[in-house]
């Protein structure tokens, strides 16, 4: 089992990230947050934005193993899996630069795990979350959410 998991929920503007520590007993969440890019920038920078910032997680925390959630393929919107296609792709060199693995969770199976519901909504995933890390509040934004979902799925399924 591994002892930190990188949960991330990729995305070009907004990437949810939490980094939760595991040892036998119950998940302690590290750290979760979003890494923001801006609309003004270039494609370019944005992907340079997202790789150094994940860089710098993973240099904070090193992780054993990073988890993200799959690539949908029957997006109604084609451009949207080319641009997240983008932001997994600077997210697995982070990884790979470091010899680090990589495990993928289809969403379905990330929110049934979570919620018992693999159609769950945003809303149902942030209250899932916020009672199993017992939250003080819901995390926010819903990518927060999303990535310490990814990250508790990798943990139940290694169980």
């Amino acid at each position: 089992m591994h002892r930190v998991v990188l949960g991330i929920d990729p995305g070009l503007q907004r990437t949810g990230y939490a980094v939760l520590g595991y040892d036998h007993k119950a998940p302690q969440l590290k750290e979760a947050g979003v890494l923001s890019t801006s609309d003004s920038d270039s494609l370019q920078e944005r992907l340079q934005s997202i790789y150094d910032s994940v860089e710098e997680v993973i240099e904070e925390f090193q992780p054993d193993i990073l988890v993200i959630e799959n690539l949908y393929s029957h997006y109604s919107h084609p451009q949207t899996a080319v641009v997240m296609g983008h932001a997994r792709g600077v997210i697995f060199l982070c990884a790979a630069k470091r010899k680090m693995p990589v495990v993928c969770y289809a969403a379905t199976r990330i929110k049934k795990s979570i919620t018992g519901n693999g159609r769950a909504t945003k809303m149902q995933v942030q209250r899932s979350i916020k009672s199993i890390m017992k939250l003080e509040t819901l995390p926010d934004p819903p990518d927060v959410a999303d990535a310490i979902a990814v990250a508790l799925c990798h943990i139940e399924a290694a169980r």
